[in-house]
């Protein structure tokens, strides 16, 4: 079975629904995963804009998923940050400087951005990260563990 990362909110290449920006709700969009890599002993997902004016913006980096998990529910955001007891994961300050997910918010007029939902299956059941990592940390510090990846992208424009 192939590993592969899904929504009901928006087509692969299409659209993300207004609610899922800062122009919306702000919310994350609800995610499944399946064909989770044999070996896997937790998941790292991570959301970025590649089309950002400064470089590569970090909009959510969770991690410490467990493999078991099937997906994430819609509704994450800096304010209601997924972390806690019984959660099962933990979440990563994004380039908005706030814990949590941060939803595509391209200027206005920039044209259209890419935002890619990256899932990473790890060898490992964790990565030492430091309190409060960044997004990018998160990024980097996984990828020596990454054993399957599987890359979602949706858009938005202003």
């Amino acid at each position: 079975m192939p590993f592969l990362l899904t929504t009901p909110a928006f087509a692969p290449g299409g659209e993300i629904p207004r609610e899922y920006t800062c122009d919306g709700s702000d919310i994350s969009p609800p995610l499944s995963w399946s064909g989770i890599p044999a070996g896997t002993a937790s998941l790292v997902l991570v959301v970025e804009d590649p089309d950002a004016p400064g470089g590569v913006f970090g909009h959510w980096a969770a991690y410490d998923i467990p493999p078991d998990s099937p997906g994430l529910a819609a509704g994450y955001h800096a304010g209601r940050p997924a972390a806690g007891p019984g959660i099962g994961l933990r979440e990563a300050r994004n380039d908005f400087g706030r814990l949590g997910y941060g939803g595509p918010c391209p200027p206005p007029g920039g044209g259209v951005h890419h935002y890619h939902f990256v899932l990473m299956a790890l060898n490992r059941p964790n990565i030492g990260l430091s309190p409060a990592p960044s997004a990018s940390e998160v990024l980097r510090l996984a990828q020596p563990y990454v054993i399957g990846r599987v890359e979602l992208v949706g858009t938005y424009r202003r």
